[in-house]
């Protein structure tokens, strides 16, 4: 189910006022109803009803400068429609992971080299892994319903299989948390 503009500002908006847990739940449920993606202008109303300013400009400065994932191209329904650009939802966590950075006095080179790098590379893969994971099931579930005898083996395969790029994800995730916390101390020593 997709939302509109003014249903993802007042979304944002009750979110903002309910505190960081509200922001989680906001997050969890933008990423549950927008698997494709946000368009740059929807993740700019949704800042928006946060009371929070962020430009069209500023969004697409802290792409161009790898603070945040590329767009991917998504052709529109119907004829001579062309194509809109879609970034995962995970980009309104990087934009707030940026900000307070900044508000602490990183710079945007600081975040550059010491913590972001990784971090959109991570979650990257682990989108990749999840559309892998699922044409694997359904590739299982086909010939399954095609009468080939059904595969438990394949089954268990395919699970072993998510179950290591989970750990695998987790632990990528982890080892860049701890690069950033060391990142941090080293800045405040000096």
């Amino acid at each position: 189910m997709k939302r509109s503009l003014p249903a993802l500002t007042a979304l944002s908006a009750h979110a903002a006022s309910q505190g960081a847990s509200s922001a989680e739940a906001e997050l969890a449920e933008l990423e549950a109803q927008h698997p494709e993606g946000l368009s740059t202008q929807q993740v700019v109303a949704l800042f928006e009803g946060r009371g929070e300013r962020l430009s069209e400009a500023t969004f697409r400065k802290y792409v161009q400068l790898g603070l945040l994932p590329r767009s991917v191209r998504v052709g529109r329904k119907g004829k001579h429609r062309g194509s809109q650009g879609l970034y995962p939802v995970t980009v309104v966590r990087q934009i707030d992971a940026v900000r307070g950075l900044m508000a602490q006095g990183y710079t945007i080179q600081d975040i550059q080299r010491e913590f972001l790098c990784l971090r959109s590379d991570i979650d990257a893969l682990a989108r990749q892994l999840v559309q892998l994971m699922a044409a694997l099931d359904h590739a299982v579930r086909d010939g399954q319903r095609s009468g080939a005898t059904a595969d438990e083996v394949l089954g268990r395969a395919v699970g072993d299989a998510r179950q290591t790029a989970d750990a695998l994800v987790e632990k990528l995730r982890a080892i860049e948390q701890r690069l950033s916390m060391r990142s941090r101390m080293a800045r405040a020593a000096v």
